[in-house]
């Protein structure tokens, strides 16, 4: 494994470093190393996702291509919804004829 030195370390580096060192109960040497590697995964994880300037080019491209495209009425309407047809305002009656059957025949005849 190679060597690394540090110079001129900033001395509130140094003591946040010691911190971490004495609360995990690690050693100055382990402690950087897992700093460092710590580190270089957040920086990684940052770079992750991010698109050259000839990609993303390609890309926006690409979608402004498929923005002519016309619609038609099969493909087009996959994964999109009609909107729900608005409720009609006041009490719903529509179930009122189901009791015609059971009403009383009060006509004589």
């Amino acid at each position: 494994m190679a060597d690394i030195i540090l110079h001129n370390l900033d001395a509130i580096l140094a003591d946040r470093i010691r911190r971490v060192a004495e609360t995990r109960g690690w050693s100055l040497q382990r402690t950087a190393l897992h700093l460092i590697e710590s580190g270089l995964f957040a920086v990684e994880a940052e770079m992750v996702g991010r698109f050259s300037d000839t990609d993303a080019s390609a890309l926006q491209e690409a979608i402004a291509a498929l923005e002519h495209i016309p619609s038609d009425p099969g493909f087009s309407l996959i994964g999109r919804a009609e909107p729900a047809a608005p409720k009609p305002a006041g009490p719903d009656f529509s179930s009122l004829e189901l009791l015609e059957e059971f009403r009383i025949n009060t006509d004589p005849a």
